[in-house]
């Protein structure tokens, strides 16, 4: 598996309906989602801060993904409003404004990174410029001709975050972005979450591993479709008197348990 180098920041640029600099970048009231006779989402209520990176944790199955999917605007949901960046989730203007990665690698295996990145670069009517600036923010500018079906599980992830960063996004949503890395491919795109954080982009990152939460300066405690806690890795600790925040989570759900 190559080594990959640590990364410089990729500036964003703020689209031209952006939002008060003061006002979150997500902000989520009342969210419901119902499949079938199950309420997967219960009344989710959150603000997302601009600039920051912010942590969704819980274990699988709790709901990250289909937070992150109605963030988006691909979910249907039951009730609840969903305001990100200033205008109504899914709208139009945030085509360009909003960077989504899923689970999987949601690129084609069958073309090249730069062909992918050009493909994708159309459907958004970005500048062909951004294909080469994405796969530098990445470093996989030395991959740009390989095939995608190729590349190491780490390197697909990352020719699917530079198909998100095409359009300069002021905000990505990266869900469960470093399933199934090693720990230095890991730790490297930590470093390349925090220099996109560092030039202004805020980036809501969902894990199932509670070792990650001190990478983010906000963390999000899920669990059974709803949100725990809301609140920084420190904040966290000082109230429940954790060392850490796995063992923050359990106090958590505990207390939530018996009240």
């Amino acid at each position: 598996m190559t080594t990959l180098t640590p990364v410089r920041p990729m500036p964003a640029v703020p689209g031209p309906n952006a939002a008060p600099e003061a006002a979150p970048a997500i902000e989520i009231t009342g969210l419901r989602v119902q499949r079938g006779d199950r309420l997967v989402l219960k009344d989710v209520s959150l603000s997302v801060p601009r600039g920051q990176i912010v942590g969704l944790l819980g274990p699988s199955g709790c709901g990250k993904s289909t937070l992150m999917r109605s963030i988006v605007g691909v979910q249907i949901v039951a009730g609840g409003a969903i305001t990100v960046l200033g205008e109504p989730a899914g709208s139009p203007g945030l085509r360009s404004r909003v960077g989504y990665v899923t689970q999987s690698a949601s690129v084609y295996t069958d073309l090249t990174v730069r062909e992918n990145l050009a493909y994708f670069r159309r459907l958004l009517g970005a500048s062909p410029a951004r294909v080469d600036a994405a796969m530098d923010a990445v470093k996989l500018g030395t991959h740009a001709d390989q095939l995608v079906g190729r590349l190491s599980g780490g390197q697909r992830t990352r020719v699917s975050l530079a198909a998100a960063l095409l359009g300069e996004p002021e905000l990505l949503v990266l869900d469960e972005p470093t399933v199934g890395l090693d720990p230095v491919l890991r730790h490297e795109l930590w470093e390349l979450f925090r220099s996109f954080a560092d030039a202004g982009t805020t980036l809501l990152v969902s894990s199932h591993v509670m070792d990650e939460a001190d990478r983010c300066e906000r963390l999000l405690l899920m669990r059974d479709g709803s949100i725990v806690a809301s609140d920084t890795p420190d904040g966290l600790r000082e109230r429940t008197g954790a060392d850490d925040i796995e063992h923050a989570f359990l106090i958590l759900v505990d207390q939530g348990a018996s009240s």
